[in-house]
Protein backbone atom coordinates (compact mmCIF):
# COMPACT_ATOMS: atom_id res chain seq x y z
CA UNK A 1 0.00 0.00 0.00
CA UNK A 2 2.72 2.42 0.79
CA UNK A 3 4.36 1.36 -1.94
CA UNK A 4 1.38 2.42 -4.14
CA UNK A 5 0.96 5.88 -2.59
CA UNK A 6 4.24 6.80 -3.34
CA UNK A 7 4.37 5.71 -6.82
CA UNK A 8 1.65 7.98 -6.73
CA UNK A 9 3.60 10.89 -5.42
CA UNK A 10 6.05 11.03 -8.24
CA UNK A 11 4.89 14.12 -9.42
CA UNK A 12 4.90 16.21 -6.22
CA UNK A 13 7.35 18.53 -6.87
CA UNK A 14 5.94 19.62 -9.69
CA UNK A 15 1.81 19.34 -8.23
CA UNK A 16 -0.49 22.46 -8.37
CA UNK A 17 -2.10 24.20 -5.27
CA UNK A 18 -5.47 24.21 -5.44
CA UNK A 19 -7.28 27.82 -4.56
CA UNK A 20 -4.84 30.09 -4.23
CA UNK A 21 -1.39 29.68 -2.23
CA UNK A 22 -3.40 30.16 1.37
CA UNK A 23 -4.94 27.07 0.48
CA UNK A 24 -4.82 24.04 2.99
CA UNK A 25 -4.79 21.14 0.17
CA UNK A 26 -2.45 20.51 -2.85
CA UNK A 27 -3.10 18.90 -5.95
CA UNK A 28 -0.66 16.10 -7.15
CA UNK A 29 0.11 16.61 -10.94
CA UNK A 30 -2.09 13.80 -13.10
CA UNK A 31 -5.15 13.21 -10.38
CA UNK A 32 -8.21 12.53 -12.41
CA UNK A 33 -10.78 14.59 -10.74
CA UNK A 34 -14.37 14.31 -11.39
CA UNK A 35 -16.79 17.01 -12.96
CA UNK A 36 -17.43 18.25 -9.69
CA UNK A 37 -14.14 18.86 -8.51
CA UNK A 38 -14.41 22.52 -7.70
CA UNK A 39 -16.96 21.84 -5.30
CA UNK A 40 -15.46 18.94 -3.63
CA UNK A 41 -12.25 20.76 -3.43
CA UNK A 42 -13.95 23.88 -1.99
CA UNK A 43 -15.34 21.34 0.86
CA UNK A 44 -12.04 19.63 1.58
CA UNK A 45 -10.51 23.06 2.26
CA UNK A 46 -12.95 23.81 4.73
CA UNK A 47 -12.43 20.55 6.21
CA UNK A 48 -8.79 21.10 6.43
CA UNK A 49 -9.30 24.63 7.58
CA UNK A 50 -11.50 23.51 10.69
CA UNK A 51 -9.45 20.27 11.76
CA UNK A 52 -7.86 22.51 14.62
CA UNK A 53 -10.81 23.04 15.83
CA UNK A 54 -13.53 20.79 17.85
CA UNK A 55 -14.80 18.45 15.95
CA UNK A 56 -18.21 18.97 16.60
CA UNK A 57 -17.48 22.78 15.03
CA UNK A 58 -15.99 21.42 12.23
CA UNK A 59 -18.65 21.74 9.59
CA UNK A 60 -17.40 19.55 7.29
CA UNK A 61 -17.66 16.65 9.03
CA UNK A 62 -20.48 14.00 8.64
CA UNK A 63 -23.40 14.07 11.18
CA UNK A 64 -23.32 10.06 10.44
CA UNK A 65 -20.61 8.19 12.05
CA UNK A 66 -19.76 11.38 13.87
CA UNK A 67 -17.58 9.35 17.03
CA UNK A 68 -15.57 7.17 14.22
CA UNK A 69 -15.21 9.92 12.07
CA UNK A 70 -13.78 11.95 15.37
CA UNK A 71 -11.58 9.59 15.90
CA UNK A 72 -9.84 9.34 12.45
CA UNK A 73 -9.52 13.01 12.40
CA UNK A 74 -8.00 13.12 15.71
CA UNK A 75 -5.30 11.32 14.09
CA UNK A 76 -4.97 14.31 11.44
CA UNK A 77 -4.54 17.38 13.96
CA UNK A 78 -1.33 18.81 13.74
CA UNK A 79 0.10 17.04 10.58
CA UNK A 80 1.23 20.02 9.26
CA UNK A 81 3.18 21.55 12.12
CA UNK A 82 5.19 17.65 12.83
CA UNK A 83 9.15 18.83 11.09
CA UNK A 84 12.17 17.47 11.73
CA UNK A 85 15.70 18.99 11.33
CA UNK A 86 15.82 18.05 7.46
CA UNK A 87 11.88 18.53 6.97
CA UNK A 88 10.33 22.03 8.23
CA UNK A 89 6.81 21.35 7.71
CA UNK A 90 4.54 19.06 5.86
CA UNK A 91 1.99 19.84 3.36
CA UNK A 92 -1.07 17.96 2.45
CA UNK A 93 -1.94 16.55 -0.76
CA UNK A 94 -4.81 14.90 -2.50
CA UNK A 95 -3.84 11.63 -4.16
CA UNK A 96 -6.75 10.00 -4.86
CA UNK A 97 -10.12 10.43 -5.21
CA UNK A 98 -12.55 7.03 -6.76
CA UNK A 99 -15.99 7.20 -7.46
CA UNK A 100 -18.33 5.28 -5.17
CA UNK A 101 -22.11 6.47 -6.82
CA UNK A 102 -22.84 9.32 -8.99
CA UNK A 103 -22.75 11.92 -5.67
CA UNK A 104 -20.31 10.29 -3.15
CA UNK A 105 -16.41 9.50 -3.31
CA UNK A 106 -13.19 7.75 -1.48
CA UNK A 107 -10.65 10.21 -1.13
CA UNK A 108 -6.71 10.00 0.10
CA UNK A 109 -5.30 12.44 1.99
CA UNK A 110 -1.51 12.49 2.34
CA UNK A 111 0.89 14.60 4.14
CA UNK A 112 4.13 15.14 2.89
CA UNK A 113 7.60 17.16 2.90
CA UNK A 114 10.72 16.37 0.76
CA UNK A 115 13.98 15.56 2.02
CA UNK A 116 16.97 16.15 -0.24
CA UNK A 117 14.65 16.61 -3.33
CA UNK A 118 12.58 13.22 -2.08
CA UNK A 119 9.48 13.12 -1.17
CA UNK A 120 8.73 11.75 2.19
CA UNK A 121 5.52 10.38 3.80
CA UNK A 122 4.11 11.32 7.10
CA UNK A 123 0.89 10.25 6.56
CA UNK A 124 -2.28 8.78 4.22
CA UNK A 125 -5.66 9.09 5.08
CA UNK A 126 -8.61 7.81 3.53
CA UNK A 127 -12.48 9.69 4.03
CA UNK A 128 -15.85 9.18 2.31
CA UNK A 129 -17.10 12.34 0.64
CA UNK A 130 -20.56 12.49 0.67
CA UNK A 131 -22.90 15.04 -1.11
CA UNK A 132 -25.01 16.98 0.70
CA UNK A 133 -26.97 20.35 0.08
CA UNK A 134 -24.32 22.67 -1.37
CA UNK A 135 -21.17 21.01 -0.30
CA UNK A 136 -19.10 17.64 0.70
CA UNK A 137 -19.00 16.01 4.41
CA UNK A 138 -16.60 13.89 5.00
CA UNK A 139 -16.59 10.71 7.38
CA UNK A 140 -14.70 7.45 8.83
CA UNK A 141 -14.73 4.08 6.20
CA UNK A 142 -15.28 2.26 9.21
CA UNK A 143 -18.96 1.63 9.11
CA UNK A 144 -18.43 0.79 5.43
CA UNK A 145 -15.24 -1.39 6.18
CA UNK A 146 -17.28 -3.63 8.78
CA UNK A 147 -20.62 -4.61 7.66
CA UNK A 148 -19.95 -7.98 7.80
CA UNK A 149 -18.61 -8.39 11.03
CA UNK A 150 -20.24 -9.91 14.44
CA UNK A 151 -21.89 -7.64 16.48
CA UNK A 152 -23.07 -8.24 20.19
CA UNK A 153 -25.04 -6.10 22.29
CA UNK A 154 -24.19 -6.03 26.04
CA UNK A 155 -25.96 -3.31 28.00
CA UNK A 156 -24.81 -0.19 26.83
CA UNK A 157 -21.90 -1.89 25.20
CA UNK A 158 -21.74 -2.82 21.12
CA UNK A 159 -18.92 -5.18 20.22
CA UNK A 160 -17.66 -5.70 16.50
CA UNK A 161 -15.72 -8.03 15.52
CA UNK A 162 -14.31 -10.03 12.58
CA UNK A 163 -14.11 -13.47 14.46
CA UNK A 164 -16.32 -15.48 16.50
CA UNK A 165 -13.40 -17.24 18.12
CA UNK A 166 -13.51 -16.43 22.18
CA UNK A 167 -11.32 -13.89 23.58
CA UNK A 168 -11.63 -14.03 27.35
CA UNK A 169 -9.37 -10.40 27.47
CA UNK A 170 -11.88 -8.75 25.61
CA UNK A 171 -15.16 -10.08 27.75
CA UNK A 172 -13.31 -8.99 30.84
CA UNK A 173 -12.68 -5.54 29.61
CA UNK A 174 -16.08 -4.90 28.90
CA UNK A 175 -17.09 -6.30 32.21
CA UNK A 176 -13.84 -4.48 33.94
CA UNK A 177 -15.50 -1.16 31.90
CA UNK A 178 -18.92 -1.94 33.17
CA UNK A 179 -17.41 -2.29 37.22
CA UNK A 180 -15.67 0.76 36.69
CA UNK A 181 -18.99 2.84 34.93
CA UNK A 182 -20.54 1.41 38.42
CA UNK A 183 -18.16 2.56 40.69
CA UNK A 184 -18.02 6.19 39.51
CA UNK A 185 -21.60 6.20 39.30
CA UNK A 186 -21.56 7.33 35.37
CA UNK A 187 -24.30 7.94 33.47
CA UNK A 188 -25.68 5.93 30.82
CA UNK A 189 -24.08 6.62 27.33
CA UNK A 190 -23.34 4.16 24.67
CA UNK A 191 -19.87 2.54 24.11
CA UNK A 192 -19.01 0.71 20.76
CA UNK A 193 -15.65 -1.38 20.83
CA UNK A 194 -14.55 -2.76 17.21
CA UNK A 195 -11.62 -5.66 17.50
CA UNK A 196 -9.59 -7.79 15.57
CA UNK A 197 -6.04 -9.35 15.70
CA UNK A 198 -3.74 -6.80 14.73
CA UNK A 199 -3.10 -2.95 15.10
CA UNK A 200 -2.65 -2.42 10.95
CA UNK A 201 -5.92 -3.55 10.40
CA UNK A 202 -7.78 -1.23 12.73
CA UNK A 203 -5.93 1.53 11.18
CA UNK A 204 -6.76 0.62 7.85
CA UNK A 205 -10.79 0.22 8.73
CA UNK A 206 -11.17 3.62 10.43
CA UNK A 207 -9.08 5.39 7.31
CA UNK A 208 -5.45 5.69 8.43
CA UNK A 209 -4.25 4.23 5.28
CA UNK A 210 -0.75 4.88 6.84
CA UNK A 211 1.00 7.01 9.56
CA UNK A 212 5.03 7.13 10.69
CA UNK A 213 4.17 7.24 14.45
CA UNK A 214 2.92 3.96 13.96
CA UNK A 215 5.92 2.26 11.80
CA UNK A 216 6.20 -1.61 13.31
CA UNK A 217 3.48 -1.27 16.04
CA UNK A 218 1.80 -4.76 15.50
CA UNK A 219 -0.76 -4.52 18.18
CA UNK A 220 -2.61 -1.44 20.54
CA UNK A 221 -5.46 0.37 20.48
CA UNK A 222 -7.25 4.13 19.90
CA UNK A 223 -10.03 5.37 21.17
CA UNK A 224 -12.64 8.56 21.64
CA UNK A 225 -15.16 10.40 22.96
CA UNK A 226 -17.77 12.47 21.77
CA UNK A 227 -21.43 13.73 22.35
CA UNK A 228 -21.57 11.20 25.27
CA UNK A 229 -20.67 7.93 23.01
CA UNK A 230 -17.47 6.35 23.49
CA UNK A 231 -15.40 4.37 20.83
CA UNK A 232 -12.35 1.91 21.21
CA UNK A 233 -10.51 0.46 18.21
CA UNK A 234 -8.55 -2.36 19.82
CA UNK A 235 -6.35 -4.39 17.08
CA UNK A 236 -4.15 -7.19 18.80
CA UNK A 237 -4.02 -11.07 19.74
CA UNK A 238 -6.79 -12.43 21.68
CA UNK A 239 -3.67 -13.03 24.88
CA UNK A 240 -2.28 -9.43 24.67
CA UNK A 241 -2.07 -7.83 27.80
CA UNK A 242 -1.28 -4.20 27.16
CA UNK A 243 -4.01 -3.50 24.60
CA UNK A 244 -6.74 -5.03 27.39
CA UNK A 245 -5.05 -2.73 29.67
CA UNK A 246 -7.45 -2.10 32.60
CA UNK A 247 -5.39 0.23 34.12
CA UNK A 248 -5.67 2.72 31.30
CA UNK A 249 -9.15 1.69 31.26
CA UNK A 250 -10.05 3.53 34.60
CA UNK A 251 -8.22 6.33 33.28
CA UNK A 252 -11.05 6.27 29.93
CA UNK A 253 -13.89 5.87 31.93
CA UNK A 254 -13.58 8.16 34.71
CA UNK A 255 -12.06 10.88 32.23
CA UNK A 256 -15.93 10.38 30.53
CA UNK A 257 -17.22 11.32 33.68
CA UNK A 258 -14.65 13.68 35.75
CA UNK A 259 -12.83 16.96 34.14
CA UNK A 260 -9.27 16.01 33.70
CA UNK A 261 -9.21 20.07 33.99
CA UNK A 262 -10.11 19.56 37.65
CA UNK A 263 -8.40 15.57 38.27
CA UNK A 264 -5.58 15.23 40.65
CA UNK A 265 -3.47 13.01 38.55
CA UNK A 266 -2.23 11.08 41.51
CA UNK A 267 -5.33 10.21 42.77
CA UNK A 268 -6.06 9.09 39.57
CA UNK A 269 -2.92 6.68 39.42
CA UNK A 270 -3.69 5.36 42.63
CA UNK A 271 -7.00 4.00 41.76
CA UNK A 272 -5.88 2.72 38.71
CA UNK A 273 -3.56 0.92 40.43
CA UNK A 274 -6.11 -0.51 43.11
CA UNK A 275 -8.99 -1.18 40.70
CA UNK A 276 -6.28 -1.83 37.04
CA UNK A 277 -3.23 -2.79 38.68
CA UNK A 278 0.02 -2.02 36.40
CA UNK A 279 -0.27 -2.39 32.01
CA UNK A 280 -1.95 -5.56 32.43
CA UNK A 281 1.61 -7.18 34.18
CA UNK A 282 0.41 -6.93 38.02
CA UNK A 283 -2.35 -6.26 39.92
CA UNK A 284 -3.42 -4.33 43.19
CA UNK A 285 -1.36 -6.89 45.77
CA UNK A 286 1.44 -7.43 43.64
CA UNK A 287 2.21 -3.83 43.19
CA UNK A 288 1.31 -3.71 46.79
CA UNK A 289 4.57 -6.26 47.91
CA UNK A 290 6.60 -4.10 45.38
CA UNK A 291 6.27 -1.15 47.31
CA UNK A 292 6.63 -2.84 50.52
CA UNK A 293 10.03 -4.26 49.63
CA UNK A 294 10.94 -0.83 48.17
CA UNK A 295 10.60 0.72 51.39
CA UNK A 296 12.08 -1.70 53.99
CA UNK A 297 12.75 -0.29 57.12
CA UNK A 298 11.98 3.41 56.24
CA UNK A 299 8.61 4.48 57.84
CA UNK A 300 9.00 8.09 56.70
CA UNK A 301 5.64 8.04 54.50
CA UNK A 302 5.14 11.65 54.07
CA UNK A 303 8.41 12.29 52.85
CA UNK A 304 8.31 9.23 50.20
CA UNK A 305 4.34 11.02 49.29
CA UNK A 306 6.03 14.52 48.37
CA UNK A 307 9.22 13.01 46.99
CA UNK A 308 7.33 10.82 44.11
CA UNK A 309 9.81 8.17 43.65
CA UNK A 310 10.19 5.83 41.36
CA UNK A 311 10.39 2.31 41.83
CA UNK A 312 10.16 -1.01 40.11
CA UNK A 313 11.01 -2.38 36.84
CA UNK A 314 12.22 -0.04 34.15
CA UNK A 315 9.83 -1.24 31.46
CA UNK A 316 6.18 -0.86 34.06
CA UNK A 317 8.13 1.92 36.81
CA UNK A 318 5.64 2.47 39.92
CA UNK A 319 5.38 5.26 42.27
CA UNK A 320 5.39 5.78 45.63
CA UNK A 321 2.55 8.52 46.03
CA UNK A 322 0.35 6.30 44.02
CA UNK A 323 0.83 3.79 46.57
CA UNK A 324 0.17 5.78 49.33
CA UNK A 325 -2.68 7.66 47.70
CA UNK A 326 -4.21 3.98 46.74
CA UNK A 327 -4.42 3.14 50.14
CA UNK A 328 -6.11 6.63 51.50
CA UNK A 329 -8.69 5.68 48.66
CA UNK A 330 -9.43 2.02 50.00
CA UNK A 331 -9.90 3.11 53.49
CA UNK A 332 -12.18 6.11 51.90
CA UNK A 333 -14.10 3.75 50.07
CA UNK A 334 -14.29 1.51 52.69
CA UNK A 335 -15.93 3.94 55.30
CA UNK A 336 -17.63 6.37 53.36
CA UNK A 337 -18.42 5.17 49.79
CA UNK A 338 -16.82 6.02 46.26
CA UNK A 339 -18.56 9.52 46.38
CA UNK A 340 -16.08 11.21 48.66
CA UNK A 341 -13.19 9.62 46.40
CA UNK A 342 -14.27 11.44 43.87
CA UNK A 343 -14.52 15.04 45.99
CA UNK A 344 -10.60 13.90 46.29
CA UNK A 345 -10.05 12.77 42.71
CA UNK A 346 -11.57 16.35 41.51
CA UNK A 347 -9.43 18.51 44.24
CA UNK A 348 -7.05 19.83 41.30
CA UNK A 349 -4.31 19.30 39.49
CA UNK A 350 -1.25 18.66 41.58
CA UNK A 351 0.42 21.61 43.63
CA UNK A 352 3.99 21.77 44.09
CA UNK A 353 3.01 21.72 47.97
CA UNK A 354 0.23 19.59 47.41
CA UNK A 355 -1.63 22.07 49.33
CA UNK A 356 -5.04 21.49 47.28
CA UNK A 357 -4.59 17.91 48.11
CA UNK A 358 -4.34 17.85 51.87
CA UNK A 359 -6.96 20.58 52.05
CA UNK A 360 -9.74 18.25 50.53
CA UNK A 361 -8.04 15.14 52.59
CA UNK A 362 -8.25 16.74 55.86
CA UNK A 363 -11.67 17.32 54.96
CA UNK A 364 -13.02 14.36 53.63
CA UNK A 365 -10.83 12.06 55.92
CA UNK A 366 -9.16 13.80 58.59
CA UNK A 367 -5.58 12.82 57.53
CA UNK A 368 -3.40 16.40 57.65
CA UNK A 369 0.35 16.20 57.51
CA UNK A 370 0.83 16.33 61.64
CA UNK A 371 -1.39 12.71 61.72
CA UNK A 372 0.37 11.35 58.23
CA UNK A 373 2.72 9.03 59.16
CA UNK A 374 0.87 7.13 61.92
CA UNK A 375 -2.03 6.68 59.88
CA UNK A 376 0.16 5.70 56.76
CA UNK A 377 1.59 3.25 58.94
CA UNK A 378 -1.49 1.69 60.00
CA UNK A 379 -2.74 1.01 56.47
CA UNK A 380 0.24 -0.42 55.55
CA UNK A 381 0.25 -2.90 58.07
CA UNK A 382 -3.18 -3.22 57.63
CA UNK A 383 -2.88 -4.05 53.69
CA UNK A 384 0.36 -6.05 54.87
CA UNK A 385 -2.18 -8.62 57.02
CA UNK A 386 -4.02 -9.68 54.25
Amino acid sequence: MLKNILYTLIGVLFSITCLGQSSPLTITKHLKLPADSAQLITSLNGFLAQIAKPDKENTFISKDNFVATAALVDEMKGMENEGSAKINSYKCYLTNVVPLDSADYIVQLSWLGTDESAPVLKASFKLIAQKQGGQYVFSSPLKRNTLTWLVKKTGNFTIYRNTSAKVDKLDEYIRKADEYDKRINAPSYPTQIYYCDNFEDILELIGVTYKSNYNSLGHGGLGTFENNHSLYLIGAPATDLTAFDPHDLWHSRLHHVVSTDIINRPVDEACAYLYGGSWGIMKWPDIFKKFKDNMGADHDWLSTFNSHKKFGDAKAPLYTDYVIDALIVQKIEKEKGFRPVIELLSCGKKEPDNENFFKALDKITGINRSNFNVIIDKLVSAESAK
